[in-house]
């Protein structure tokens, strides 16, 4: 085909790659090997992991059937030619190659293509722990949905939270959220190129609370729409202290959180009125062992 290509007088790009979106590690292109390429091709791209899951997205949506990362190569080193140069009104066309993804994959690409197409921003935001603290922090996001959130209670002074935020497909939005948050005095760091942060931490924030909380668990059901979140959170009004909350956006019709509250057992049914107010399923969990062997209070 590259032969086939040069032959006719097209314009070639090769990518570069050096992890597989499937986890199988592959030899990074050295230099020599490069040196010797760019004698046939006009230009080199280097493309990462999330960018070529969410080619591997594109190409299911255009043609139903799901390429596996090095035949979704060539989708991922495109599209990023076609960003980077603003370029429309040419046609252009990507060499795909590979049989179907191996269907235990597919979970791995669905998360990471989200990021891939610059539609979820993932940060770690340093948080007052007080009550109210979430509700200015999704105040400040305006009409932008959470699409996940993961935190545990452990310091008195200072929250650390994992949040994802959607984004408008820009890479350029990234940077003008971070900017405004840490405009209003949340202190940021950046998680969204961090392999380690995306693959492992969080699914690890958590940790047991000290007996002295005295939190009370729920399972929250709610409809899946936009601002949901943020009206159950004004709902709350700040009355009680979120001691842990985890949500993640699956995009299924109903949202699920898991919640803990520093709240008197005698509030109990005023808070269990408010998600009723509101057409809320909810149970509560707080002795469900899962929660008691790992994440409930140890003294």
């Amino acid at each position: 085909c590259l032969n086939r290509a040069l032959q006719a007088g097209s314009r070639v790009i090769l990518n570069q790659v050096g992890l597989f979106a499937d986890g199988v590690a592959v030899k990074q292109v050295g230099a020599e090997p490069f040196r010797l390429a760019k004698k046939y091709v006009d230009e080199v791209i280097t493309v990462n992991t999330d960018e070529i899951c969410a080619a591997i997205k594109d190409i299911f949506d255009d043609t139903r059937s799901i390429a596996e990362p090095a035949g979704a190569l060539a989708i991922a080193g495109l599209k990023k030619y076609v960003e980077r140069g603003q370029i429309t009104g040419q046609t252009l066309v990507a060499i795909d190659s590979g049989a179907n993804i191996n269907f235990d994959r597919l979970r791995y690409v669905a998360e990471r293509a989200q990021v891939g197409e610059h539609r979820e921003i993932l940060l770690a935001v340093s948080i007052p722990e007080e009550p109210g603290s979430f509700l200015a922090f999704c105040k400040l996001l305006g009409g932008r949905s959470i699409t996940e959130f993961n935190y545990r209670y452990f310091d008195a002074a200072m929250a650390q939270v994992f949040v994802g935020i959607s984004s408008s497909g820009l890479e350029t939005d990234r940077a003008s959220v971070i900017a405004h948050l840490q405009a209003h005095g949340f202190l940021v760091t950046d998680m969204t190129t961090n392999d380690l942060a995306k693959e492992h931490i969080r699914y690890m924030v958590g940790g047991h609370a000290p007996c002295e909380l005295h939190e009370i668990i729920y399972g929250v059901e709610f409809p899946e729409r936009p601002g949901a979140l943020l009206k159950f959170l004004l709902e709350l009004g700040g009355r009680w202290n979120i001691s842990l909350f985890h949500y993640r956006n699956h995009g299924a019709a109903f949202g699920k959180v898991l919640m803990g509250l520093q709240m008197p057992q005698t509030e109990q049914k005023s808070f269990e009125q408010c998600l009723e107010e509101l057409g809320f399923i909810y149970q509560e969990a707080t002795e469900n062992p899962a929660y008691r062997l790992f994440s409930g209070g140890m003294s």
